[in-house]
């Protein structure tokens, strides 16, 4: 069982999977590792295990296959993930989005919507050009139209913590302190 350490040194035990959900850039497995470490949890990110499983990029099964037999890959993948004994786990952008995928998460995680504005998804997706949802002429529109359709079921999440142009270890920080409060060992 993982337990994570909050400042005043008290230990919370974590008998769930964490999951972190979110639109793209919102730093989910930047977070993710992190988390990890600080509850002595094992990591998991979707993307890498759905690409791993595929033997494949993200961006070559949505170009060759389509965004519905990504999704039917990733519904797998993440039910594989919650099988096993809790660790963190960054999911992509659209995992929450899927009801089925939603419910697992329900069943057997706690889930954390790592929540960050238009402008600093934007700044950080800008470094990667390799997400399949933005190759068009305005990934800003395509943001934005996603933040509208995503962010009131991302609001479902169990917990919701803001991860714009904030330092990782604060947002760390603040998921711990509401894990440890869940678990009754806040200080």
């Amino acid at each position: 069982m993982g337990r994570s350490t909050n400042r005043g040194g008290k230990t919370a035990p974590h008998v769930k999977s964490v999951v972190l959900v979110g639109l793209m850039g919102a730093g989910k497995s930047t977070v993710g590792r992190r988390l990890a470490r600080r509850l002595g949890l094992p990591f998991a990110d979707a993307d890498a295990e759905i690409e791993k499983a595929a033997g494949c990029s993200i961006a070559d099964i949505f170009e060759f296959h389509g965004e519905e037999s990504f999704r039917e890959g990733e519904r797998r993948v993440i039910k594989r993930i919650l099988q096993g004994p809790p660790k963190v786990v960054s999911t992509g952008g659209g995992a929450f989005i899927d009801p089925e995928t939603r419910k697992r998460i329900r069943a057997k995680a706690l889930s954390i919507w790592l929540r960050a504005d238009l402008e600093t998804i934007l700044k950080r997706v800008k470094r990667n050009d390799n997400r399949p949802l933005l190759k068009n002429d305005d990934p800003r529109g395509t943001l934005e139209k996603l933040m509208i359709e995503r962010n009131p079921i991302y609001a479902e999440a169990d917990y919701v913590v803001d991860s714009a142009d904030t330092a990782i270890d604060k947002v760390v920080d603040a998921i711990a302190e509401r894990l440890d409060a869940r678990a009754g060992t806040a200080p």
